[in-house]
């Protein structure tokens, strides 16, 4: 069974000089709204469209959902 992709996604913070991944991690890491037991894209992926004001580019998320996938194989 694969980890989260918000258990995944909390490995890619950082506090200072982030990228765009790692920001988005950041963010996500206060939304207390976020899915955190899904491993489905399309599920976080609504969540992230109607729902995540701090998520500049859904571009981000695609990048983002690549490196989970990356990891988990």
């Amino acid at each position: 069974m694969r980890d989260s992709f918000y258990r995944f996604l909390m490995t890619q913070r950082k506090p200072t000089d982030a990228d765009e991944v790692e920001q988005f991690a950041n963010n996500a890491f206060l939304d207390s709204s976020f899915p955190k037991q899904s491993t489905d894209f399309d599920e976080i992926s609504k969540y992230l469209e109607e729902n995540a004001e701090y998520l500049p580019s859904m571009t981000i998320f695609d990048t983002a959902w690549q490196r989970y996938l990356d990891a988990m194989n």
